[in-house]
């Protein structure tokens, strides 16, 4: 009737049958235990049995809640700053005799034809002081945030990796002849982030359903806030730079137990400047 390779497991189920009458008996073989009944009992056995197993089964415990340890957001902030102004500074000069803003903001068609650094390199490219001062702003903002729970360097280096992400899904999804260049896909990232690792890190009270979806809302809402604006903001970079940096903040909370290490987030820290600095030397081919 029932046949397993723990004694024991054949031990507690008979136990069940003993306490309801139900004549039993063990047998083994050294190796394998089983318990048998006569066949008059059979149905009665195996329904007490598949009771027993079902108020027995182990409980699924849930996802402990992460402890973040807080560090210190604004040397990863600093580093952003000084990377975007000073593309903006060597682009105004258009250093190395260059044409920056052509060698790297977005272009379906060519990246499509194989610049992938074109993703990486527009994080970088500014039309303006407006609007490199807003996501100077903005950007300082969500690091900040980010760079408490994560670090400077694993947050930059997760921002990096998932706004030129979503820098290639988004232009997939568009026409060829798209064209973008500004940090705002960054910035999104860092929010989506920073939800993401507030949602699945549990650091938010989520005992009931309106707060479990709590990061996950006030993130959409700060998105739909400062990620819309006027016709000329490319919304699906906003949009795709959120849901990038999101997983990635989901990603974050299985092995956090390595991002607080000094060494992890300096090597992450230099891993993100050295793939921006690599993304311009192909987008300039400065060996040329």
């Amino acid at each position: 009737m029932f046949e397993s390779d723990s004694r024991k497991a054949c031990s507690d189920r008979a136990l069940v049958l003993h306490s309801l009458t139900i004549p039993y008996e063990i047998l083994t073989d050294g190796q394998h235990s089983m318990v048998v009944v006569p066949a008059q009992h059979l149905e009665r056995a195996k329904f007490e049995i598949w009771q027993y197993e079902q108020e027995n089964r182990p409980q699924k415990l849930p996802a402990p809640r992460i402890t973040p340890v807080i560090q210190n957001g604004v040397p990863g902030v600093v580093a952003y700053v000084a990377v975007i102004l000073l593309v903006a500074l060597l682009a105004g000069e258009s250093a190395f005799n260059r044409d920056w803003l052509s060698a790297g903001r977005v272009d379906g068609a060519l990246i499509r034809g194989g610049e992938w650094w074109r993703s990486i390199t527009a994080l970088t490219l500014h039309s303006g002081l407006t609007h490199f001062a807003g996501n100077a702003g903005f950007g300082a903002l969500f690091g900040i945030m980010a760079g408490r729970v994560l670090g400077s360097g694993v947050t930059w280096l997760a921002v990096v990796i998932a706004s030129s992400a979503a820098n290639l899904i988004n232009t997939l999804l568009l026409d060829s002849s798209h064209r973008a260049i500004g940090a705002s896909t960054a910035v999104f990232a860092a929010l989506g982030l920073v939800a993401g690792f507030v949602w699945r890190g549990k650091l938010m009270k989520q005992d009931r359903w309106p707060y479990r979806i709590g990061p996950i809302v006030g993130g959409i809402a700060l998105l739909a806030y400062t990620g819309t604006g006027d016709a000329n903001t490319d919304v699906g970079a906003h949009l795709s730079g959120f849901v990038c940096g999101f997983l990635a903040g989901v990603i974050m909370t299985y092995v956090y137990r390595y991002i607080p290490l000094e060494n992890v987030q300096r090597a992450s820290g230099v891993l993100a400047i050295a793939i921006v600095i690599l993304a311009w030397l192909f987008a300039l081919r400065l060996w040329a």
